[in-house]
């Protein structure tokens, strides 16, 4: 065996919440800016279909070991609908597979529709997705004709508003937990409706804890990338950022010490349960820990530690 080669770039570390422009895929967006930012390492916290728009959280060097808890993350969207046309996709990308007159409609009977989608419901993923069935992904499936059987999922709608309805078309606002596909909520939606539907357009604008206002255009990257790195690094938050609604923990230089080595610690006061945000005395973060079943804390993801010069 070889020596491990080294990554190329520079050990850049944080969160940008890029603003992803419509068309392109998440994965070759995420590549142009960790291009841009010659960072080593990169990755991004969840897919965006390339007709959508919005928060796309990449996570740069340390930041990629917390990308699994903003992917866990409730998600807002502000999609809307073409009813009356039912596509391959369930969205404008596919085929178009059926088409139906759009009955009369009052916002009325769209609200009434749409209170059957609040709270805890049911989703059967689409085919066109990155789901796998047996180590393939679904879409690779659909694309050769394929249609496989999918397990319903159970996902939470905390918020479903119509924001417009003109026509054929319904704008809504969705604030939804991890794994809900505005794709299929549209469809099922639309057969409700008894018209059918597919997503025309979709944008997302928060991802946990992080706002739409936080977010940065390409066009704002590439103006930075001229100023030069350090333009470029200050558009990055802080990782722990991520995890802004956790306790934090503040430890002592010795339970530091035994954390690093990968021991839990008696910490005084704790919370009963839970993640916690882990911070040395000096205020810097440390990692991610998890209360124990005995109330002692131990390390879940720990950042790596400079050595002190």
């Amino acid at each position: 065996m070889g020596k491990r080669r080294r990554p190329k770039g520079r050990p850049v570390n944080g969160i940008l919440l890029l603003d992803k422009p419509i068309g392109g895929s998440s994965n070759k967006i995420l590549q142009e800016v960790k291009h841009i930012f010659k960072a080593a390492k990169a990755g991004h916290t969840g897919n965006l279909d390339p007709l959508a728009s919005g928060m796309l959280p990449l996570c740069f060097g340390e930041a990629t070991k917390i990308s699994a808890f903003l992917l866990d993350a409730d998600k807002r969207y502000q999609g809307t609908c073409k009813l009356g046309v039912r596509t391959t996709t369930a969205d404008c990308e596919g085929e178009v597979i059926e088409e139906r007159p759009v009955p009369e409609l009052n916002e009325s009977q769209i609200e009434a529709v749409l209170e059957n989608f609040r709270g805890e419901i049911q989703q059967i993923p689409p085919m066109y997705s990155a789901l796998k069935q047996n180590g393939v992904p679904l879409y690779k499936l659909a694309r050769e004709g394929k249609v496989v059987e999918r397990e319903p999922r159970t996902v939470q709608i905390y918020k479903l508003e119509l924001v417009n309805f003109s026509g054929d078309e319904l704008e809504l606002s969705v604030h939804c937990s991890k794994g809900t596909y505005i794709r299929t909520l549209v469809e099922d939606i639309g057969e409700q409706l008894n018209c059918g539907a597919h997503l025309i357009q979709l944008r997302r604008t928060l991802v946990g804890p992080f706002e739409e206002s936080g977010m940065v255009t390409m066009e704002q990257i590439e103006a930075a990338a001229e100023e030069g790195m350090h333009a470029l690094d200050a558009l990055l938050l802080p990782m722990e950022d991520a995890l802004k609604s956790w306790p934090d923990i503040i430890l002592t230089e010795t339970s530091l010490f035994y954390i690093l080595q990968g021991q839990p610690v008696q910490v005084s006061p704790a919370p009963a349960d839970g993640l916690v945000r882990l911070f040395s005395q000096g205020g810097k973060f440390i990692g991610v820990g998890q209360v124990l079943d005995d109330g002692r804390i131990g390390p879940k993801r720990l950042m790596q530690q400079k050595p002190k010069s």
